[in-house]
């Protein structure tokens, strides 16, 4: 019980430090409300669920010991990025005077869910990060398998109640500021976060 305490201690400091994810369910909020937050949300924690258990069973720690799979993974990650971030300033290109939901053209939750799942999955530093910070709070004796699940588990808690939170908070500030223009510079910030996570990626070394 101290371990799972500590761990979500933690877990709690990293996870609502901003990031990408966080910048993902933001951005997703406000083009697409809560519910398409929250859908991207799921798809992070999917990842996250997928991450934990090749933590769990030590696949993860080929990410450190093979360069090859680490840069492989570092360089698909970072042309998703590339990718979302081109994507977010073509649709801020669109006429401030046209209508909003025609501005941000909402790509689906299933899309967003996509988006969500393939950020996290192709991130090398989330595997990193299973990797690194579950086996500190692992206590002697413990059985790894089942405590890093546990461990995985306190921490998709943690993320699904702070990004839920986010997804509203970011949902009613956009309900609130309808103008066009308030949501084209999103897009452009975004899209210009996207490419700066992506240069931050590439630059990465194991």
């Amino acid at each position: 019980m101290t371990a799972a305490l500590a761990f979500a201690g933690a877990a709690m400091l990293i996870n609502v430090m901003p990031g990408l994810d966080t910048l993902l369910v933001v951005r997703t909020s406000v083009a697409q409300g809560r519910k398409g937050g929250l859908a991207a949300t799921l798809g992070i924690l999917t990842g996250c669920v997928a991450w934990g258990l090749t933590t769990a069973i030590g696949l993860t720690a080929l990410l450190t010991a093979s360069h090859v799979a680490y840069d492989t993974l570092r360089i698909c990650g970072a042309a998703y990025l590339v990718y979302l971030g081109a994507t977010a300033l073509w649709r801020s290109r669109k006429p401030a005077e046209e209508p909003t939901e025609q501005l941000i053209a909402p790509t689906g939750h299933w899309a967003a869910f996509r988006a969500g799942m393939g950020t996290n999955l192709l991130n090398p530093k989330a595997g990193v990060f299973y990797m690194s910070l579950i086996p500190q709070f692992i206590p002697d004796g413990a059985p790894t398998f089942s405590t890093t699940l546990l461990f995985t588990a306190i921490d998709l808690v943690e993320l699904a109640v702070w990004y839920w939170l986010l997804a509203g908070a970011a949902s009613a500030l956009s309900e609130r500021i309808r103008r066009p223009a308030f949501r084209r510079r999103m897009e452009q910030v975004t899209g210009v976060a996207f490419f700066a996570f992506a240069a931050n990626v590439l630059a990465d070394r194991p």
